[in-house]
Formats: C-alpha cells, structure tokens, sequence
C-alpha cells in the first residue's frame, strides 16, 4: 500500500442553506483539502452566480448590512480558509442542471476567450483558488437541455488550455498558483469523447464521478457505486463489466492520465427503487419507478438518514455484497431497496485509492453526511497511510544523567520527533515535544524525580 493520498474533496452545494440547513459554518474543514462550491452557471457565454441571496448575501452572525460588507456563502468559505490554511476552494460550473451552455462557450476562439476571462475574473473578485468545470456531458448524453457538438471533446481541451493561460497569468501577478479541476464521468463511451492526455496537461486533476451507475431508470435493481463488478450481475454490456469504481479509474489510466491526477468518486448517498419483486433481498430485482420515500426527493436518500432510520431499523436489513464490495437495504414489506455507501465501502474505497497510488477521493456531497461520519472515515484512512512506520530498533543507554536514544533510520523520514510523558496510559496528543532532528540517535536529560515514557515518531 502507498503512503499517499493528497485530496479530500468535498462539494457543497449552494442549496444546502434552505431545507437542508447545514451551512458553510457547519463544514469540518479540517478534514478536508478542496471544497467545490457548486454551482455556478453560464449565462450569455460567461460564469455567472448561481444563487445570488445564497452566493453573496445570506447573512451569517457576524456579517454586517453595510455598504461593501461581504456576506454570503463566499465571504464565509474565505473565513473558513482563514481558519484552516490547508484548505483551497474552487467554483464548480454546470453540473446536471447548468451545462446546457457548454457547448457554445467552448465552440470558437472568441467564445473560448470570453468564457476564460470571466472564470480568472470571477474567482479573483470571489477569493477562489480555482474553477472545476461539471459540464454534464460533451457530445452526448445529460439533461434534456444540453447543447451537444461531436467536436466537444476537443473543445473541451482547447477550453482548459485558454483557461489555464489565464490562471498561470495570475499565478505570475499573484504570486500563487490556481486550480483547474474537472468532474467528469465513469462511463466508457463519455470517457473516450475525452482528449484525456492532452486535458493532463491542462488540469490539476479530474473527480471522476464513479457514483450514479444504476437508478430508477435502470432494468434492474442494481448498485449506485459499486467498488467492483459481480459476474453474476443481470446488466447488458457495457455495463455488466464497466459500471464500477475500478473498471473506470483504470480506463483512465490506460488512456494516460498519470494516477495523481485522479480522484475517485464517492457518494455519501443513496439510490431506492420502488415496487421492487422480493427475491434475492431484492437485488437485481424487476421494479417500477423510485422508492416513493427518500430525504428530499422519492428515491434518494442522505447518508445520515440512512444511518438514522432505515440501517437494520423500520423493517430494513442490511447486506453487503462480498464481490462488489458495497451495502444495501432491503424492506420486503414496503418492497423497497436501497443502495448506498457507509463506512464499511467508504473504507474500502479508500484503500483501493491508497492501493493504485491515485491522488486522492472526491465526494457528493457534505449536506449528506451531515454528522461528518463518512467524511471523517475517508480523513482517517489517509491520514493513517501517510503516515511513516514507527523507528525500528531502539535503543536507550543511560549516560550520566542524560538518556541516549538510536534507532534505524525510516525510509522517506525527512526528521525524527522524541515525545515524552510522565503516565503510560497518555494519548499520543497529550505527549510533550522533546526535540527534533534530521539524525538516527538523540540525547535528551534525564527527568527530574518521576518516570518518563518516550516514543520516537518519523516524520515526511
């Protein structure tokens, strides 16, 4: 297993102020590297707010009415910022329900330049490190409205080439560097449309979207995100072998982009279907439509609902897949099952990006695991991981009254840290810092009247 595993990108959508009512101020930041606000729209060729009340005006405590104040969910992601300096925030574009004007924005020279301009301008004027374009999807394929051209895929490129002169033009006047992110899809055929070497060299990474592969509109019940394909899955071709997590971080591979620029898609909810046959726990059942409940729409559920009401609770059991590698619900009183991810598959997941050295996971969205369960088991799996094996071989000599420490020296330690404390049973945060140094051996004077106990961390 690799040691590294930079990104944790949460998307937050601008919708969650409302019913929702989980806020900026509501996000764990601290276990995240990248928030995707999402979304912003195209209007008249140009990035343009989404939701202006929740974009740059709601009011958080704290926020003032005056003239020039800044409000709104951008002035409290540069808060958020502010607070935790690892963190880097990026405008999402499109997605599902704006990527109708795509196609036109990306089409001729002039529409390309119009369209990079305003993303530079846009992030500048709203203290972002960068855009993530969600167009959803060139060439073919989503909501009835989208503009399609069989030339969107090279657009496409030429669009993120436009987009990353002007970033790099900032860098060199700002003296920092800005993003350019794709969210683009696990399906084969839309990953071919793709000029995927050529994007490599034009975005900082690609959040594939390995979630949405099977819902109400499927011929079957099936898995919204499974890890792994299950040979005895009823599903046509291309779908029975491709509509997983693996099948589609591997096409991108094979096609050229290097592994850390890719990060996996997770999805902190859940797919029901409805009027499901009760058979087999009701997976890869006939059914009709979505389940007719869900958390704010028929048939699609939030994590922490799911973990609150329906896991082996109200008549629903829960399974997990031994080849797919993912959990479902079935009610066969309500004939109702649901797919989805918990902390178990989230795990999982995890370790299969640590395993096929990727850049990191990305996810949809933070509104949906509203208690920060899931998001914390993806922050533990990396942060476990990167960190280095404990020194090996130590040795302690007394030396007059001081104490000698050597031990053997850790592959990709860059220093040595000596911790102490005066009780065995301290946690590891509660230890004081000794000293620190880049060499294999350490002394440090003896205690003053009471017992010490001393670990050694190395440290990248």
């Amino acid at each position: 297993m690799t040691a590294h595993a930079e990104h944790i990108v949460g998307y937050y959508p601008s919708w969650a102020i409302y019913a929702r009512n989980y806020l900026v101020t509501d996000i764990p930041a601290e276990h995240l590297t990248h928030i995707n606000y999402a979304f912003a729209n195209i209007v008249n060729g140009e990035i343009a707010l989404g939701d202006s009340y929740a974009d740059i005006d709601r009011f958080y405590p704290g926020d003032c009415w005056d003239p020039g104040c800044e409000r709104g969910n951008f002035h409290q992601l540069r808060i958020l910022k502010h607070q935790h300096p690892q963190l880097k925030t990026l405008i999402s574009v499109g997605g599902w329900t704006w990527s109708e004007n795509f196609s036109d924005a990306a089409a001729t020279p002039a529409a390309r330049e119009l369209f990079a301009n305003s993303c530079a301008e846009f992030i500048m004027e709203h203290g972002f490190d960068g855009v993530d374009l969600d167009w959803e999807y060139p060439v073919f394929g989503g909501d009835w409205d989208v503009e399609h051209r069989p030339e969107d895929g090279a657009n496409l490129t030429l669009l993120c080439n436009r987009i990353r002169t002007k970033l790099d033009s900032l860098e060199a006047l700002n003296g920092r560097p800005y993003l350019l992110t794709l969210a683009t899809s696990a399906g084969g055929e839309h990953i071919d449309d793709l000029e995927l070497p050529q994007l490599s060299n034009a975005v900082d990474f690609f959040n594939v979207m390995t979630y949405d592969f099977q819902g109400a509109w499927s011929a079957f019940t099936g898995f919204n995100a499974p890890l792994y394909a299950d040979p005895d899955d009823p599903f046509a071709e291309p779908e029975h072998s491709t509509f997983n997590l693996h099948a589609a971080m591997q096409h991108y591979v094979a096609d050229g982009v290097p592994r850390d620029k890719l990060n996996a898609g997770l999805a902190f909810y859940g797919k029901g279907f409805g009027n499901v046959n009760d058979a087999n726990n009701g997976l890869y059942q006939s059914f009709s439509g979505p389940s007719p409940n869900g958390t704010w729409e028929p048939g699609v559920f939030d994590y922490w609902q799911l973990a609150q009401s329906y896991v082996n609770q109200n008549g629903y059991s829960r399974f997990f897949h031994p080849v797919s590698r993912v959990p479902y619900l079935h009610n066969p009183a309500a004939n109702i099952f649901i797919s989805y991810d918990d902390t178990a598959s989230v795990r999982e997941k995890c370790e299969y990006i640590l395993t096929e050295n990727l850049g990191g996971a990305m996810f949809w969205e933070l509104a949906a695991d509203r208690d920060g369960e899931l998001l914390t088991t993806v922050h533990n799996a990396f942060e476990n991981a990167n960190q280095l094996a404990a020194p090996q071989a130590l040795t302690v000599t007394r030396i007059g009254d001081s104490l000698s420490f050597r031990w053997q020296a850790v592959s990709g330690a860059v220093q040595y840290t000596l911790w102490s404390s005066a009780f065995a049973d301290a946690a590891p945060e509660d230890y004081s810092l000794e000293l620190s140094t880049n060499a294999t051996a350490a002394t440090v004077l003896l205690p003053d009247g009471a017992a010490r106990v001393f670990f050694i961390r190395a440290e990248p």
